[in-house]
């Protein structure tokens, strides 16, 4: 039996029809239509579905949607402002770190949930929180000068 939940994402407020058993990478998908949150593995292994709730970078396939009720969930889609992108997606773009784009969303999120924690991450950080973000294109080198530049440019503003 479904039941109604609100889920506040990327500051608007969903009310939706859930299965108890669904999780919140397919309630974004399915349900409110963002599919930029991509879904890999399924499984919670390679954080292509990476979303920051409350702050903290969250596999959303091993989340159910009704645990997120009244939690602040911010997709890739909501992380550009006034049509600028953010820092860490600008980064990405300028550094060449994006190759078939299907990792590129969790691998932001989960830059932009450490960038937020400590703006000047050395590389060993930076390594260590992408660490459960999978990719088979770019060899991370890119990636990481990526986060590099994007800790630079916020710190300098």
């Amino acid at each position: 039996m479904k039941k109604e939940i609100r889920l506040r994402v990327n500051g608007f407020e969903y009310d939706v029809l859930v299965m108890p058993h669904w999780t919140l990478l397919d309630v974004l998908r399915e349900e409110i239509g963002l599919t930029g949150t991509k879904k890999g593995c399924d499984k919670g292994e390679c954080g292509a579905c990476t979303v920051i709730i409350n702050g903290q970078a969250i596999l959303s396939c091993m989340v159910l949607a009704i645990q997120a009720q009244g939690e602040d969930i911010l997709t890739i889609e909501g992380l550009s402002r006034g049509g600028k992108l953010d820092a860490v997606q600008d980064a990405f773009v300028k550094y060449g770190a994006i190759q078939c784009g299907f990792c590129t969303p969790g691998m932001i999120m989960t830059s932009r949930a450490l960038l937020n924690k400590n703006p000047r991450p050395s590389e060993e950080e930076i390594k260590k929180a992408l660490s459960g973000n999978l990719c088979r294109c770019t060899g991370y080198m890119k990636i990481i000068e990526a986060v590099k530049n994007a800790s630079i440019t916020e710190v300098s503003r």
